[in-house]
């Protein structure tokens, strides 16, 4: 998995994610996947379309999304804490 891509729902953020962090994911995604930080003049429309598709797919995959047992951010003190990962 991409290390720079983040969660972008609850527990692990307390809001909705943002446009700009579904965006952000999105181009995070698409770098990795083409291996291209930035694309070449003749490859910038198919790699700002893919981010696109992407980005609402995202969007749409969070929106859809039934979160259940959420309880708070991850690192509260009312949080759990996922496999392997230790309490703070």
């Amino acid at each position: 998995m991409c290390r720079s891509i983040k969660t972008l729902r609850p527990p692990a953020i307390a809001d909705d994610a943002t446009e700009e962090e579904v965006r952000a994911a999105a181009l995070q995604y698409v770098r990795k996947v083409s291996g291209f930080r930035a694309p070449a003049a003749h490859n910038r429309e198919v790699f700002d379309r893919a981010v696109d598709a992407v980005a609402e797919a995202t969007a749409e995959l969070l929106a859809g999304l039934e979160v259940r047992g959420a309880r708070g951010v991850r690192g509260a003190p009312d949080a759990p804490t996922a496999p392997g990962e230790r309490a703070s």
